[in-house]
Parts: structure tokens; C-alpha cells; sequence
């Protein structure tokens, strides 16, 4: 689709080992290839909801009975599920990139390919966008942002330099925060550095691993036993989430054993972990850092 090339998509798919008249969810509904692919393998009385948070994903819903689009974030998953009278599902797929659509509309930001305002909104309508980031949070919250979520060794000093600049005038576009950071980005090195840079902001502006979090701690109640998930991440800040929480149901440390040295954990997983082949990263660029981590609900 001319909106965004899906992942991974029948891996993905596959990986949620659908019945026929079983209820799924796509929390990351986007142009809605995995959506489509999901209601294929759907019998009559089967039933898909999806879930985006971004409007111009509403121009892609998909015409059928059996789907329901939710335009919320995917951390709501439980609330908006038992509205629709939704309290157990059989699968949840989720993407976890930027589409490509948001990628390629110069406007939204996200791109280091285009020189546009900062925004970086995924929900246009949400207050934050990374123009608050860069010029109202103080230098603390900057380098934090800076080293948590791009894994800049020398977000200290970018911060400080953000600080300096925007006293004099307020950095508004992607370019002026290039021109503020250029003593950073090494040539051979700038494209991956500033990739790092927009990717650590996006992340803070669209709360992305909170809402992660949120997500998969509501899934052991969602999911029916011999239900699936099938999760595509594309950084190691959220693969590691997916993986330990797959793991042990926590995000850090290990669950308490009992007397005789187990524990009891949610999930557990469905093979090795899965990333593109050759052929499908030539065809996709954007797929190149994409894993896909599978699990079935115990």
C-alpha cells in the first residue's frame, strides 16, 4: 500500500495462529495491510478491532462487518475493548514502527529527510510535540531524553548546546536544530546520528514506551489461554520490553519463585525471534532493523 509497506506481514500474521471465528486485535492499525491479512484468514464470525491513534489512519478503515477501527492509542486497549462488550480476545498483532506515510508527509516531522517544524506528533491532537521538547524542557530532561532514548554518548553536551541556542531565538524547525547540533554529527556518521536524534524525541513526544508498558501489562487479562502475540520492534529499547516481558511478565528483575524454585509467567515463547530476509529488506529499506517476537498466552 502506497500508505505504508507492511513488515513482516504474513510472519506476522502466521504468528497469531488465527481461528476462524476467534476475536484479534491490530493495535497498530496504520494503512492496514496486517488488518487485511487478518480478515482474510476470518470466517464469518470471526472479529478484528484496531486501534491508531494518528486520524489519517482513519481514511484507510476497511469496509467489512467484522472490523472496528478505534481511533485511540493502544495503551486504552482494555477500556475501548469493553465498550465494544470486548473482555477476552485471541490474539493482539502489533507494529511498532512509524508508517511510512508519516514518515513521507513533510509536515509531520518525523523525517530527517525534509526541513519542516518540529512536531512529531503520532495524535495531532496531543499538546506535546518536539517543539516543547527542545525549547521548554530544562537541560536535565533534555539529556535524558537525549541518552535514554537515542543512546547518545554525548547528550550532555548536545543538551547544553540545545540550552545555549534556544535562549537567543527558539529552535522551530528540523533544520535550525541541525545548524545547532551540526559540531555532533561526523560526517559518515550524520545520517545514523541524526536518526538517533529524531528517533530519542519522537520517542518522548508520543510516550512510546510508556505506552508499551501499558500495553503489555494488560495483556494477560486480555488474552484467552492458547492466545497469541505477535510483536514487530525495530530498537533494542523496545525489543527488550517485548522480550522480558515474554520472559517473566516483569520489565526488570525476576518474578518471585515458590518453594519448590519455579514461577509461573504469562506467556511464553513461540520460537526464535524472526527478522526479514534479504529479499524483503532490498524491497523495504525500513524493515532492516524490524524483530519479530512471537508468544502464546499460558
Amino acid at each position: 500500500m502506497d500508505y505504508h509497506k507492511a513488515v513482516l506481514l504474513t510472519e506476522t500474521v502466521d504468528g497469531l495462529n488465527i481461528k476462524p471465528n476467534g476475536v484479534y486485535v491490530d493495535v497498530t492499525f496504520g494503512g492496514g495491510s496486517h488488518s487485511h491479512e487478518i480478515l482474510s484468514r476470518l470466517g464469518p464470525d470471526g472479529r478484528l478491532y484496531a486501534f491508531d491513534q494518528d486520524q489519517d489512519a482513519l481514511e484507510n478503515a476497511i469496509d467489512d462487518d467484522r472490523f472496528q477501527l478505534i481511533h485511540q492509542n493502544f495503551r486504552h486497549i482494555k477500556r475501548f475493548l469493553r465498550f465494544y462488550g470486548v473482555k477476552k480476545v485471541d490474539g493482539i498483532l502489533a507494529d511498532f514502527g512509524v508508517s511510512s506515510h508519516q514518515f513521507d508527509i513533510a509536515e509531520r516531522g518525523f523525517s530527517t529527510r525534509f526541513d519542516a517544524k518540529l512536531d512529531m506528533r503520532m495524535n495531532q491532537n496531543d499538546q506535546l510535540s518536539a517543539y516543547q521538547v527542545i525549547n521548554q524542557y530544562e537541560e536535565q530532561q533534555i539529556r535524558q531524553v537525549l541518552w535514554q532514548y537515542g543512546e547518545l554518548r554525548q547528550a550532555p553536551a548536545m543538551a547544553r548546546d540545545i540550552v545555549s541556542a534556544r535562549s537567543n531565538s527558539p529552535i522551530n524547525t528540523g533544520s535550525e536544530l541541525k545548524q545547532v547540533l551540526k559540531r555532533f554529527l561526523i560526517p559518515k556518521k550524520e545520517n545514523k546520528i541524526l536518526a538517533q536524534i529524531y528517533q530519542a524525541i519522537r520517542i518522548e513526544v508520543n510516550q512510546e514506551i510508556e505506552a508499551l508498558k501499558e500495553l503489555l501489562l494488560q495483556t494477560p487479562d486480555l488474552i484467552n489461554k492458547g492466545g497469541r502475540l505477535s510483536m514487530i520492534s525495530y530498537h533494542s529499547l523496545e525489543d527488550r520490553l517485548v522480550k522480558r516481558f515474554i520472559r517473566s511478565g516483569m520489565f526488570e528483575g525476576e518474578p518471585e519463585k515458590d518453594m519448590f524454585g519455579n514461577f509461573e509467567v504469562p506467556f511464553k515463547k513461540v520460537g526464535n525471534f524472526i527478522i526479514p530476509s534479504a529479499e524483503e529488506i532490498e524491497s523495504n529499506n525500513r524493515a532492516r532493523s524490524a524483530k519479530l517476537r512471537i508468544a502464546e498466552r499460558l
